[in-house]
């Protein structure tokens, strides 16, 4: 797929050479960078070839950004990892411009929280040695770089051999819809995978427009995915390991791809 030349004005003008993006046909998703990911969220980025981390939108302090809902092992205790966040430009400040406060006691507790949680599991030693480039990502300063490391390194864990871009360094056009039609036309896109909240609001057919389909992607409600919408994918991982998990991410992957979503405009 030839790469979109894009004529209307951008929101993001810093474009990446064509060495840097994937190969063209892919499949792509595209999410703000979240703190330990919920299971769906990384369910979706796992099925995809690539993950275009969108750190230029609005920060949202009620969203999964800064924040992680952990559960216990073998328990009902569930609490908050939160990263205190402070946005330089108030409301309108973007993803990746948020900063985060008091860095070695946010660090401390990231780490405190996450052993207190899960070091009773057998998987908990390969996800300790994994969990240092995140706390080093501290030192950046940037909420985002510590939530895209905190996912980075589960997909890792789970085997993914996928490639990751920011929409920071691609162009697009304004608009809900049309700035995501637009990173996944430029990237060379095949097909979008979009959440079940994505499918309320996107039109479709912008993505048409581009030459790309959607496909919405649904997790399964049963076993590891009972909780997958609310709680971090660390207690998965924990629970079940990194192989059994990837597994169970497969056949997510396999069940979701048959419905590409036919054009539909929102009203």
């Amino acid at each position: 797929m030839p790469r979109t030349n894009l004529s209307s004005p951008l929101a993001s003008t810093a474009v990446s050479s064509s060495s840097d993006l994937p190969p063209p046909g892919g499949l792509c998703a595209i999410h703000q960078p979240n703190l330990f990911p919920r299971l769906s969220t990384l369910a979706k980025l796992f099925a995809a070839d690539y993950w275009i981390v969108l750190d230029d939108v609005q920060f949202t302090r009620r969203d999964y950004q800064h924040r992680a809902l952990l559960a216990a092992l073998g328990d009902r205790r569930r609490q908050w990892l939160s990263i205190p966040t402070h946005l330089p430009q108030g409301q309108p400040t973007r993803i990746k411009d948020a900063l985060i406060v008091d860095l070695v006691r946010s660090r401390r507790r990231t780490e405190s929280m996450l052993r207190q949680y899960y070091a009773s599991s057998p998987h908990w030693p390969a996800f300790d040695q994994a969990l240092a480039p995140v706390l080093e990502r501290f030192s950046t300063g940037k909420t985002a770089a510590v939530a895209e490391a905190s996912t980075r390194i589960l997909l890792d864990l789970l085997g993914w051999n996928g490639q990751i871009l920011r929409s920071s360094q691609l162009a697009a056009r304004p608009g809900r819809s049309q700035r995501l039609a637009d990173l996944a036309a430029v990237t060379g896109a095949r097909s979008y995978l979009c959440g079940t909240g994505g499918m309320t609001y996107l039109d479709t057919c912008l993505f048409s427009a581009c030459g790309v389909t959607v496909m919405p992607f649904r997790i399964p409600t049963a076993g590891v995915w009972v909780s997958g919408r609310q709680v971090s994918a660390v207690l998965a991982l924990m629970s079940i390991g990194p192989q059994s998990l990837a597994d169970a991410l497969r056949t997510a992957a396999a069940q979701t791809f048959a419905q590409p979503v036919a054009c539909r405009p929102t009203a």
